[in-house]
């Protein structure tokens, strides 16, 4: 299964001077993900995926979060925008892996 939906928080991310939005993946879906990557890592353990929130998709790369426990999607500001959704929303989302 390379295809999940799930409801997940946004959440801000404050670093430096920028401000990013995340949404953390539901532990068992981050459970297999991991269980289904093979071959070498890219940088920072990320894994490449498209998304889906509403009629919005892009593709971007999600990655482990020690702290958060799980793999955290960065959500751009132009998706948020064409949506309307900011933090603290809970968006219905739906990821491929690619």
């Amino acid at each position: 299964m390379t295809d999940f939906g799930f409801d997940a928080e946004l959440y801000l991310w404050e670093a430096r001077l920028q401000t990013w939005v995340f949404a953390d993946l539901p532990e068992d879906v981050a459970d297999v993900i991991e269980d289904v990557q093979v071959g070498p890592r890219r940088g920072f353990g990320a894994v490449k995926v498209e998304v889906t929130l509403g009629d919005t998709t892009w593709r971007t790369s999600i990655f482990p979060s020690k702290d958060r426990g799980t793999y955290i999607l960065p959500v751009k500001r132009a998706v948020l925008d064409a949506e309307g959704a900011a933090p603290p929303d809970k968006a219905s989302l739906r990821l491929r892996l690619v």
